[in-house]
């Protein structure tokens, strides 16, 4: 085994479709996205022979006086238990000292485990101060028919998608020109719930680099030719993600959203994906989550109210662990955090 550090894009999605944990924030077209806005990417992959057996997409993000903060989303892609991993992240433990990261924070595409906590603590790993993504998820199976997939749904949810149709809303996939729409519809929903959004460019470069590749669509939702809604889904290997949303103010009344996210349900489906990851909602467990939903709408109460009836099984995410180079920055990291909360 040894460790490659050229290996070329194509390569790599290759690798990252095909495994387990495979996901879109591994990518190198999320690696060039990030980019544009404050990060370096870099890949180390491991080959046995010349197959590529595991590896990790690392981000660097510049601190003031030289230092970074290194991170892996949704990686790396090992097996923990392999001596690969090892070597994983002994080439990662080499990048960060090189960058002067004070701090390494990965996050695996695992559900939680005290198994999972175990084996990272063997490589020195500590519990993260902060998940970075949602910790907690509903990911919708979409094995099956069409119709299978509405049956495992809720009532009221399939009677909404439905009635989105009734009343005249459309969904067509939206082209780059349509982005500007997207971030309009954007700029309404932050401001009538109250949470921030990412610039415009942000979207228009996602638009551009996975569109392109068969990574993502945007969809619009109309009525009378008007566009009341957007979403924007993303896929890799056989696994499809809801990452962006947005409404405008008028014809709520008329579930936009409902017809939204079945069109994106289908194209995934017909995409080849088995599993359509709804992104985030309260890191609680099942029962407090069924038992407040209907009482709750702080955070992301009212999305969970949403989204609960698209039939999707609740998964906890192992979270964030961090690999510490310098304690004393570390502890003024993590006051930082504190004092944002």
């Amino acid at each position: 085994m040894h460790v490659d550090d050229r290996i070329t894009p194509h390569e790599w999605d290759r690798f990252v479709a095909s495994h387990p944990d495979g996901h879109v924030l591994q990518t190198s077209a999320w690696g060039a996205h990030k980019s544009c806005f404050g990060w370096q990417s870099e890949r180390i992959a491991i080959r046995h022979q010349n197959d590529v057996i595991a590896g990790a997409q690392v981000l660097f993000r510049r601190l003031p006086l030289g230092w970074t903060l290194a991170y892996v989303p949704k990686g790396p892609l090992v097996d923990l238990g392999d001596a690969s991993a090892r070597q994983v992240f002994e080439a990662l433990h080499e990048r960060c000292h090189a960058r002067r990261a004070i701090l390494l924070t990965i996050e695996p595409d695992q559900v939680a485990s005290p198994g999972l906590s175990t084996q990272l603590a063997g490589y020195g790993f500590v519990a993260g101060k902060r998940p970075i993504q949602p910790s907690s998820s509903l990911l919708i199976d979409l094995d099956g028919t069409e119709d299978d997939l509405l049956q495992r749904m809720k009532s009221k949810t399939r009677y909404n998608i439905r009635l989105a149709e009734r009343k005249g809303v459309r969904v067509r996939q939206g082209s780059r020109q349509d982005v500007v729409v997207f971030n309009r519809l954007m700029d309404t929903t932050g401001e009538r719930d109250a949470f921030d959004i990412r610039s415009p460019e942000y979207y228009e470069r996602a638009y551009k680099l996975f569109v392109p590749l068969d990574m993502a669509r945007l969809f619009i939702a109309t009525y009378q030719d008007q566009p009341i809604a957007g979403l924007m889904a993303f896929a890799c290997g056989p696994k499809a993600w809801y990452l962006f949303g947005a409404s405008g103010n008028e014809h709520r009344e008329k579930m936009p959203n409902y017809a939204l996210q079945w069109a994106a349900i289908r194209w995934a489906r017909a995409r080849g994906c088995h599993t359509y990851d709804l992104w985030g909602v309260p890191d609680e467990s099942e029962g407090t989550l069924e038992a407040q939903f209907s009482e709750r709408s702080d955070g992301l109460w009212g999305v969970y109210r949403f989204k609960r009836g698209f039939g999707g099984r609740l998964v906890r995410y192992a979270g964030a662990f961090d690999y510490v180079y310098s304690r004393p920055l570390y502890a003024l990291y993590a006051l930082a955090l504190r004092l944002q909360q």
